[in-house]
Order: C-alpha cells, then structure tokens, then sequence
C-alpha cells in the first residue's frame, strides 16, 4: 500500500486539512540525488525556500541523519539558522540585499554569503575579513557574486530570475573584475522545474559572458531549478554537464534544488463542506487555494486531485473527462480563492474527502492564516515497521490553533 491508497484507506486517521509528507518518495528523491552526486562529485544542497519541513532532515541530511545532502541554502537569516541548527553541514546565503544586522548574524551561521552586487561585497568585506581572520583554519567564510547570463530559460515571469528587469544577479555590462578580489566562486540560478536541456543551454550562456572569470573559481553554484527528481528528466546529460565543468574549471559544483528535493512526496488532504451552484457546481473545501496552497493562484497551476472510488485512490479528470464535473474552490472571503475545474465519477458529497499532490514543495512554506483561518495540520506517512505487508502508519508532527493566529500579530 502506498501513502495515496492509505489515505483513503479504512487505516486513515489523518485529519483535514493535513500536509501528509511521504516518507517513501523522500527517500527515493534522495537517492537519486545521490546518484547524481556519486557520479560528478558535485555537492547537491537543499533549497529551504522550497521545502522546509525539519522533522524530516534525517531522511535528507549525511549529518543530522541518514541522508546524501551536504547542507542547505538560505534566503534569509532564519532559514540560515534552521539549516545550521536542524540540518547541518553547509549553510549557503543569497539574498537580493542583506542588512548590517543580517550579515551580524550570519557570521556565525553560513559557511558561504553570496551578494547580489558589488556594492554589498564592498560594504561587508572588512567585517567577513576580520571575522575570518578570528577564525581557525578551515572555518572562513567564503563569498561569491551572483551573477545573471540574461539567458531566460522559465515560461513565467514571475518566476524567471533572468526575465527582462531583474533584480537578481550581475549583469555582464555591470560586471567588475577589480572587485574579485576577496571572491572565491560565482553563483547563477536561471531554471525553475527544468531539464537538463535548459542547464546546457545556461551554461553556455554562462561562459559565453562570464567565461574571463570562471577559472579562478574554487567553486561555481548553478542554482536551483533543476526537475533531477522528475519522471524523464535526464541524468545523463545532467552528468555531462557538471562533470565537464568540473574538469574544465577545476572547481567544486554546487547545486542547490528545491522541488526535486520533495518533488511528489507530499500530500494535502481537504474535504467537501459544501455544494453550491453558480454557472456550474461547486464544492468547497476546508482547504484553500489562497491561504494553502498559493502557487495555484500565482504560478498559476492546476493541481492534481485525488479521490475514493471503488476503495482505491482515482484520480480525478479535468472538466468533461468524467461524469461529473465541478469547481473546487477555498472557504475564504477572496472572491478569486478557486482551486480549479475537475470531474468525478459521481457528484461530490458534503464530507468527502479529497487529496492535492504534490504538496510538499513551495505550498507548506508559502502558507497564510489570511481570514484567520488555520493552517493545515503537519503529519508523515511511513512504512510500519510491525507490519510485514507493507502497511503504512501516519504520524501527526503539528496541529495550528488560535495562538498561532494571534502570536504572528500584535
């Protein structure tokens, strides 16, 4: 029985809304990650921009755990924190612009800061340095430039680090060698869910503008982006392409993915509060597009849904495919807090229940208690060691209440 069929199952004590982490497809990501890793020699990190959820860093971490990862990169300075304190290893920094007082902080918190100009390398090297020089050998920090290829690989703008009028990354025209000195690699992120097609084709972009520099790095960060998890994404190629800069540049790669990390190894489970009619029906769920899951409003996307039928986890069809068909939307008060159109076997009823895939990734962090209402509880699905057939078990990690709400106000 896998986690899907156990959440329909008679077995199934998940409340709802619930994420559902799957233990069994982290697992597998990781190992795949690993696979690459064993490979190329390159260093793989996780994004915790995309997938935060700590209780499971064990199945992720060589250091807190039994996993491949080398550590983690942050955006900010309590993603920083998290990674040093719950995962471990390397802790990599990037944001658009850090503060005195974050950069105060980090130096006791990441191994690398990466600044997003040189401007800020300029502001913040003499306290790095003196930080540095107070440490013991091997304990430096390391720092890097970002640097931006203009080469636009994503279809949506929102997410397109390279899309015209960024705010990320050095372009070629802004570029100062003089201001190198101190750097020791260079960072770039041009993907979001991609092959390795698009990372060939930044690459050569990459060294089409910023070739001058790149052998004097020790190291060279390619980002995230990259889909390595995804069914048909091609590790071969992948191999190519880091092992070859690799040996070319004589330097250490990095990657630093997100959504492959958990891609398809979590669950959100909803149920059916209602049936109303407008131009078509629609069902409204405890779960919402706005407050839970808000990359369907902004990417935007269209989720896959799950439901029971016949004591087995269906999946449903978009609008027309199957019998019935309906909009899903959210409970709270904004008018636009639809989940999309799908169809069923049959109508819905009032207390079904229905799962979201792929839930782990952007939705658990990106989560608000707009409306006040509460966030999904936190549980992970497992295989269960007393159970010889492959039966699973649920564990709940964290409920929300009213305090949550409150205590993020004042």
């Amino acid at each position: 029985m896998d986690c899907l069929d156990f959440l329909f199952s008679e077995q199934n004590n998940v409340p709802s809304p619930c994420f559902v982490l799957d233990a069994a497809r982290l697992a597998a990501n990781a190992a795949i990650l690993d696979e690459v890793q064993r490979r190329t020699g390159a260093k793989i990190l996780l994004a915790l921009k995309g997938y935060a959820a700590w209780a499971t860093f064990p199945l992720l971490s060589r250091f807190t755990g039994h996993g491949p990862l080398w550590g983690t990169c942050a955006s900010s300075v309590d993603e920083a924190r998290l990674g040093r304190e719950q995962f471990g290893g390397q802790v990599h920094a990037f944001a658009a612009a850090w503060s005195a007082e974050e950069v105060a902080e980090l130096l006791d918190l990441a191994d690398h800061i990466v600044f997003n100009s040189t401007a800020q390398w300029r502001q913040f090297r003499p306290v790095i340095e003196a930080r540095n020089r107070a440490r013991r050998a091997g304990q430096a920090i390391e720092c890097g430039l970002r640097i931006n290829p203009e080469h636009s690989e994503g279809a949506t703008p929102i997410y397109d680090p390279c899309s015209p009028g960024s705010r990320l990354g050095i372009r070629q025209r802004d570029f100062e060698p003089a201001a190198l000195e101190g750097i020791s690699g260079l960072h770039f992120h041009t993907l979001c869910e991609q092959g390795a097609d698009a990372l060939a084709r930044t690459l050569a972009a990459v060294e089409e503008k910023f070739g001058a520099w790149l052998p004097a790095c020790r190291w060279i960060n390619f980002g995230g982006g990259h889909h390595i998890t995804r069914p048909g994404y091609d590790l071969d190629l992948l191999c190519r392409c880091l092992t070859d800069w690799h040996e070319r540049y004589q330097a250490q790669i990095y990657l630093e993915p997100g959504e492959a990390v958990a891609l398809n190894a979590g669950w959100l489970t909803a149920t059916v509060l209602d049936v109303i009619r407008a131009d078509m029906p629609v069902a409204i769920l405890d779960a919402s597009a706005a407050c839970h899951m808000p990359d369907v409003l902004e990417m935007p996307y269209r989720p896959e849904v799950y439901y029971a039928l016949r004591g087995r986890a269906a999946r449903a069809g978009a609008a027309g495919e199957q019998a019935w068909s309906c909009r899903l939307a959210g409970k709270s008060c904004l008018a636009g807090d639809v989940i999309g159109e799908y169809s069923f076997a049959g109508p819905l009823r009032v207390g079904q229940r229905l799962v979201f895939g792929d839930m782990a990734i952007y939705s658990m962090v990106k989560t608000t208690t707009f409306n006040g209402l509460r966030l999904p509880s936190i549980g992970i699905c497992e295989p269960d060691g007393h159970a010889p057939d492959g039966k699973k078990r649920f564990s709940l990690l964290r409920s929300f209440t009213y305090e949550d709400f409150k205590n993020r106000l004042s």
